[in-house]
């Protein structure tokens, strides 16, 4: 399948021994962890050319899969305008241009007309564009923005005047976007993050417009490494809340936006097991909370005393809030139950109205609302077979209007179908499995099946519409989206359920779930292809490496494959050993496997899946495919512009189109 001129990399073996809490162990790659070793980047490059040649005699399918992708995008578009203080905000794509255009107007019609920063232009000719910050200070004068050019995901803060248009000589570097940032209410001030080694957002600091960053402040400063931090401004705009979180509890503090020197206020102080966030609701705060809540609750706190709460909305096991939004008015709860996404409405008079969207397996996610006295509620909805919709929810009435749904060019969506399954684990748990598919691909057991899993981190994973995987759906495949324990579509219990030494529900869920799919006639026993990024990687590393005869492909997306080794956690190491993917790769026939890498990656290195591709290359008994492609100018999120994005995507079901079909 690949050019038989070029050969499969054959990485050197150098003798190196690990000293882990799970005992002892030789690994003759670990010298692919030194990046400035020659060797690496030759290793690297080998396997980029490798995958080229794999790719090369798909190419015109790879074409032909990115221009159906194309052509169901509308290139040229402008997202919905969200009003805020007298201005109307959106972003627009153009036709052959790979980024937005962030842009304002003084009415709803005229949105475009101010063009405030071009994602394009600040790109340039560089391969990699991230825009992290895009804050706009109280006043509407300034902006804040900022910018990763490589993909290791450190940021460039600068100030952008928006009446010129001018950047201002404010540069704040090496900064976080992950933990946000928060504006004083007079625009002097900005609130922003600072990374450790690791990439932990572990401090805050404050800057003064118009000064060079070396007489910035430290406002805050997290010591233990379980804890990241954030800052944020209230929706009220009265209030800057910092915020401490583990995975297990975490802490605040307040600072008034009118006095942005005030000291932090602490809220109430860490207590294991104790998870609290903060919000402002006018005449008190708001406060959502597991204290003696599992799947959490609502309470309310005077402005004088934060850290007094008295309930406001019960708990439910099993349905869990997720956030909390609070309007003038109106509260807006966000929350799963029975692995669906539903938001509440809860008036300041105690009433409280569901927004029901049917049984549709689907996605349901606030929109932009930055209007505190807002009479109405944006919200975003999509499925397997509904593009993203923005709706507008009259909180009055309760009328609903469409404001938009995305454009979906020569796509008729009355030929999709979607429906909810339950696969049964090994103990009897009952397993959510979410299914699309043309009409006319009936459960015969014929068709070829594209599992998508993640399964950590308490992160739910919702339907969203796809015009990439029409492409696979019109050629009759079956696309499956499982949500195995160690997410958190089921409540709180659906995520303790699936980590630390209860990590391997995660697997098992899903290989059931797979089976599930084969039973009941929605998969070919052997046309089954399963993809995974990140801590979704580790997911189809370890069923490949646990029941490698169930699939006929693997698609690893920057996976997480090396766990033993890169977390050396003492109290797991030995369980985490159970299931680590590279501990795990034995001497075996393994299905076809495509894996990606990012050099700049500063989540997932780099190191982990060409790891795993060298041990794999020198140990599996089989023939089949071994690609792997490392992008050698961005990092964990793969390529940043939309059309690099739809020609990596065009790849993956070229690979997954190529692996399915009989070989010689």
């Amino acid at each position: 399948m690949s050019n038989p001129e070029v050969q499969p990399p054959v990485a050197k073996q150098v003798p190196h021994r690990w000293h882990r809490p799970s005992g002892d162990v030789d690994d003759p790659w670990a010298w692919l962890r030194d990046r400035d070793d020659p060797d690496t980047v030759a290793y690297l490059e080998a396997e980029n050319r490798y995958a080229e040649s794999f790719f090369a005699p798909h190419a015109e399918l790879t074409e032909t899969l990115f221009e159906e992708i194309k052509s169901r995008v509308q290139e040229t578009d402008t997202a919905v305008p969200v009003h805020k203080d007298g201005w109307w905000y959106t972003a627009r794509t153009e036709e052959g241009l790979s980024y937005p255009i962030h842009c304002r107007g003084a009415s709803r019609e005229a949105a475009t007309e101010h063009v405030l920063l071009d994602e394009n232009v600040e790109a340039g000719d560089g391969d990699f564009f991230s825009l992290g910050l895009f804050e706009v200070s109280p006043d509407h004068s300034m902006a804040a923005w900022s910018a990763d050019t490589d993909g290791s995901e450190l940021y460039t803060v600068k100030i952008r005047n928006l009446d010129s248009g001018a950047d201002t000589g404010d540069l704040l570097l090496a900064t976080s976007a992950w933990g946000g940032s928060a504006w004083s209410a007079d625009g002097t001030q900005l609130f922003y993050m600072m990374p450790d080694e690791q990439m932990r957002p572990h401090q805050v600091w404050r800057h003064t417009i118009g000064t060079p960053q070396s007489d910035d402040a430290l406002v805050h400063e997290e010591s233990d490494e379980r804890f990241y931090l954030g800052v944020d401004l209230c929706r009220s705009g009265e209030w800057i809340v910092i915020e401490a979180a583990s995975k297990t509890s975490s802490e605040a503090w307040l600072i008034p936006a009118h006095d942005p020197f005030a000291a932090p206020r602490l809220v109430r102080g860490r207590e294991a097991d104790l998870e609290y966030g903060i919000d402002h609701w006018g005449d008190r705060f708001i406060v959502l909370t597991n204290l003696d809540a599992e799947d959490f609750r609502v309470m309310t706190a005077p402005l004088d005393d934060p850290g007094t709460w008295t309930e406001l909305v019960a708990h439910v096991p099993g349905q869990r809030i997720v956030a909390i939004e609070p309007f003038a008015d109106h509260l807006l709860i966000h929350e799963w139950a029975n692995a669906q996404q539903r938001i509440r409405i809860l008036g300041v008079d105690g009433q409280c109205e569901a927004i029901d969207l049917g049984e549709e397996p689907h996605e349901l996610e606030l929109d932009s609302n930055p209007e505190w006295h807002a009479a109405t509620v944006r919200y975003l909805y999509q499925s397997f077979t509904t593009p993203a919709s923005i709706f507008e929810h009259d909180i009055a009435t309760g009328h609903r209007t469409l404001l938009k749904q995305t454009p979906a060019p020569n796509v008729d969506l009355s030929l999709y179908v979607a429906s909810r399954e339950w696969a049964t684990a090994p103990d009897g748990t009952r397993v959510p499995v979410d299914i699309v598919r043309h009409r006319d691909t009936a459960p015969a057991g014929t068709a070829p099946c594209l599992v998508y899993g993640y399964g950590s981190y308490e992160s739910s994973m919702s339907p969203w519409f796809s015009v990439g995987r029409i492409s696979l759906i019109d050629r009759g495949w079956v696309w499956a989206l499982v949500h195995p324990r160690g997410g958190g579509e089921l409540g709180r219990r659906w995520y303790t359920e699936g980590k630390l030494m209860h990590k391997r529900n995660t697997f098992t869920d899903t290989i059931a779930s797979v089976e599930h799919l084969i039973e009941r006639g929605w998969a070919h026993p052997s046309k089954v292809v399963i993809r995974g990024g990140s801590a979704g990687g580790l997911l189809v590393g370890a069923c490949a490496t646990m029941r490698p005869e169930l699939f006929a492909g693997v698609i690893a997306e920057v996976p997480f494959v090396d766990a033993v080794t890169t977390m050396r956690t003492e109290p797991t190491a030995s369980y985490m050993l159970s299931y680590s993917p590279y501990d795990n790769t034995v001497a075996t026939a393994y299905p076809a496997i495509y894996i990606t890498a990012g050099l700049n990656d500063p989540r997932v290195s780099y190191h982990e899946p060409a790891k795993w591709c060298a041990k794999l290359r020198a140990v599996r008994t089989d023939r089949r495919p071994l690609v792997m492609k490392t992008e050698m100018g961005a990092g964990h999120a793969g390529p940043s512009g939309r059309y690099d994005r739809w020609h990596d995507e065009a790849m993956v079901s070229t690979f997954a189109l190529a692996i399915s079909q009989p070989q010689d």
